[in-house]
């Protein structure tokens, strides 16, 4: 049981951090729509429009982090298997 529980955490810190680094590695909060600037066809004249956009941010990194070392550390409650080396 220890032994699952380490990799699960490990398993999920690296998912983490993956799927943080792929979806844009935002190091502010997590975002889900940016502004965009288009310009007028008629008058030239710049103005924001907002799109839908999600960005993760490092909230989601660190609360997953925490997440797989909780489960790292809970894996110390359990002793670990005794060898059954001949």
């Amino acid at each position: 049981m220890r032994r699952k529980l380490r990799v699960a955490a490990a398993l999920l810190a690296i998912l983490c951090v993956a799927g943080w680094l792929t979806l844009g590695a935002n190091r502010g909060w997590t975002k889900t729509s940016r502004t965009r600037m288009e310009k007028d066809p008629v008058t030239d004249i710049d103005f924001p429009t907002v799109e839908k956009h999600f960005s993760p941010g490092v909230d989601g990194l660190c609360i997953g982090l925490l997440l797989a070392a909780g489960l790292a550390g809970i894996s110390f409650a359990f002793k670990p298997n005794p060898n059954h080396s001949s």
